[in-house]
């Protein structure tokens, strides 16, 4: 009944930021995300840590800005994900453009398959989804939402093009498959991990558990790895879906050494793009939350 109620509460806004103009949606989904931000403290508390150990140079007023600006990226990508139906080949460039596309095609013309590097950064959503309308699906490997009708409508959304949902809790089986048919999987590998799924490398200089899959696979098919982020140009006023060359991967004959070596070089790849934009990523996650054996929790 709880989750009914969720999505009976959020099914009105989904639908209002679905049928306005595009600005006019961005600027709601914005200004909703906003009051969002006054009214969750947790969460502000949570930004506000990693901010203050990320960036201890950074004065309080300039982590604010800066987890002022992630709430602001969150809200522009909920009106776009609203917007999806709207969205075809002829239009999706007036949201959207490649930016590096050229290095997705020679990954992709291996036949080894590619397995997408990207993060809770910019617009998440919109990168698969774009790509699956210029014909080239993916597959996503994906946790389910708490609400089952949430879930069951973003899975809608997300599949719309052809794009296929791998399930977080048969990870390896799907993309050995996937790989193994020289197809392409997307990987979000930001989040808080537990061991053993997870390997400790350094995130911003602090060791974060961090998923060890992509390189477990990346090793074991030689498939391609391809940094893929999608960044809101404000100067474009648009998204720019970026591709960057394919990662060299670290092959020195001892495969966990090897494993932990390229999740610390994938992970150094999400913290550049951080660097660069960092109100474009998801602060408000507990990414420090695992800590070493031993070591005491940092929230």
């Amino acid at each position: 009944m709880r989750q009914r109620l969720e999505y009976a509460a959020a099914w009105p806004f989904i639908k209002l930021l679905g049928i306005l103009p595009r600005p006019m949606a961005r600027a709601v989904g914005i200004s909703l995300a906003w009051f969002f931000y006054l009214l969750h403290f947790r969460l502000r508390r949570v930004g506000m840590r990693n901010l203050a150990m990320v960036f201890p140079e950074k004065s309080k007023a300039e982590h604010a800005r800066i987890l002022r600006g992630e709430f602001a990226s969150l809200g522009r990508q909920l009106a776009e994900l609203c917007q999806f139906p709207r969205y075809t080949r002829e239009n999706v460039d007036e949201v959207v453009v490649y930016d590096g596309f050229e290095n997705y095609e020679q990954a992709r013309a291996r036949g080894k398959g590619v397995l997408f590097l990207t993060a809770h950064f910019g617009a998440w959503e919109l990168s698969a989804f774009m790509h699956s309308l210029h014909r080239h699906w993916m597959h996503i490997v994906m946790r389910p939402m708490d609400n089952v009708y949430l879930n069951r409508m973003i899975l809608e959304y997300r599949t719309m093009h052809g794009n296929k949902a791998v399930d977080k809790d048969d990870f390896v089986r799907g993309l050995l498959s996937a790989m193994k048919a020289g197809e392409v999987v997307g990987i979000l590998m930001d989040t808080n991990m537990t061991p053993p799924q997870g390997v400790f490398v350094d995130f911003f200089g602090i060791p974060a558990c961090t998923a060890s899959g992509l390189a477990r696979i990346a090793l074991r098919t030689d498939a391609a790895v391809i940094p893929g982020f999608t960044i809101w140009d404000k100067a474009l006023g648009k998204y720019r879906l970026r591709f960057d060359p394919a990662v060299e991967l670290v092959r020195t004959g001892d495969l966990e050494a090897d494993i932990v070596a390229n999740t610390q070089k994938f992970t150094k790849v999400i913290e550049g793009y951080v660097r660069k934009y960092p109100e474009q990523w998801l602060w408000v996650h507990r990414r420090w939350k695992t800590r070493p054996e031993g070591e005491k929790g940092l929230y």
